[in-house]
């Protein structure tokens, strides 16, 4: 039989939703990074 977890208080939402936020951020930037140095590769290496 599954337990329902406990509703989760507004501090702990808060906390969550920032971890969440920056790590959206990171594998953001990490994404554009990538395609940039995608398109500097293609263009340098004429």
């Amino acid at each position: 039989m599954s337990r329902h977890p406990d509703p989760m208080s507004p501090e702990e939402a808060a906390r969550r939703r920032k971890g969440a936020v920056r790590t959206a951020i990171i594998v953001g930037a990490i994404a554009v990074a990538i395609y940039v140095a995608f398109i500097l590769s293609g263009v340098i290496g004429r």
